[in-house]
């Protein structure tokens, strides 16, 4: 008996998910123990004076708490449903993600205070500016996309120019480049339509790479099947090619408008009122810079966490059809 307990024990040593669980544990230890105020080489140096009235013992017993909480989190997580277990991992996360943004001794009155004007003004400016961006980039990342699927030599030189142009320059560049540089040609562009033009110009580089490669997961015989039966180009892209390459398009497709929702941010340095650009102007006069910027951080993650439930269901739609 002695001698099957003994391999027993061994054998559950060496798997790999057993030494696992003791490596975090033995990580959540220290950690806590450094979020309880003790440093591992004060816990290592010898206590002068009472050990009770040192409070060494007490932040010992927190950490050694917080591991055993941890490690048996990560064990008893793993025997209830995968939607569940998404759920309570997600918010054990979020908490943890609150209590690190509740040290920095934020002041909670100032961001409720001008909350509602960075939603009411901000919020509104930034979607804007994305939607409207994101419009025009699927137009001239089509258009791009056949070009560059084009035999003309003429119409492929242009596409690829663009593409490689527009992906080998930073935004904030081509920002600046068209409104600085449009009214030396005689067009005069407020910032708005600036950042929108660069937006979409920029992003809409990138999304001719997704179009083509969507367009070409469709099989060739779809094309030739589409004009046996004489449809013209724009009805078979519209009735046959595109609706079938939505469900290769769409994942990256969402990838680059949440991208796009961030990259929004670089409009402020033309003075628009978005969301990065009202936090900076809040915060700065009364010296609270990192409760706005935090504020912002919420907001952009609230608001990319909505595309992705958007995108998710938008693959299922269209992934219908490729279930058998």
């Amino acid at each position: 008996m002695l001698y099957r307990d003994t391999v027993e024990s061994e054998v559950l040593v060496h798997k790999p998910w057993f030494v696992a669980l003791i490596f975090v544990a033995m990580l959540a230890f220290f950690l806590s123990f450094n979020l309880a105020g003790t440093t591992f080489g004060e816990l290592m140096r010898p206590v002068i004076g009472d050990p009770l009235q040192s409070g060494i013992y007490g932040r010992f017993a927190i950490a050694f708490v917080l591991a055993i909480i941890f490690s048996l989190n990560i064990v008893v997580v793993g025997f209830i449903p995968l939607q569940v277990q998404i759920g309570i991992v997600w918010m054990e996360l979020l908490l943890l993600f609150l209590a690190f943004f509740r040290s920095f001794n934020l002041s909670m009155p100032f961001i409720w205070e001008n909350l509602p004007y960075l939603i009411s003004q901000g919020v509104v400016t930034t979607i804007y500016v994305s939607a409207v961006s994101l419009f025009f980039a699927s137009l001239i990342a089509i258009v791009a996309a056949v070009a560059k699927l084009s035999s003309n030599g003429f119409a492929y030189a242009t596409a690829s120019f663009y593409t490689s142009f527009f992906r080998g320059l930073p935004l904030l560049m081509q920002i600046y480049l068209i409104y600085l540089g449009l009214p030396q040609l005689g067009i005069v562009l407020n910032a708005v339509p600036s950042g929108i033009l660069a937006l979409s110009l920029c992003v809409g580089a990138y999304m001719t790479e997704i179009f083509r490669a969507g367009i070409q997961s469709i099989d060739r015989g779809q094309w030739e099947a589409s004009r046996s039966i004489g449809f013209g180009f724009g009805l078979t892209m519209r009735k046959i090619i595109l609706p079938q390459a939505f469900p290769v398009i769409i994942p990256p497709m969402g990838n680059t408008f949440i991208s796009m929702l961030k990259d929004s941010s670089l409009v402020s340095v033309l003075g628009v009122w978005e969301l990065t650009f009202l936090a900076r102007t809040i915060g700065q006069p009364t010296f609270h810079h990192m409760e706005m910027l935090i504020a912002a951080s919420l907001i952009y993650w609230t608001m990319s966490v909505c595309l992705e439930i958007g995108q998710s269901r938008l693959e299922r739609h269209f992934g219908r059809s490729m279930v058998r």
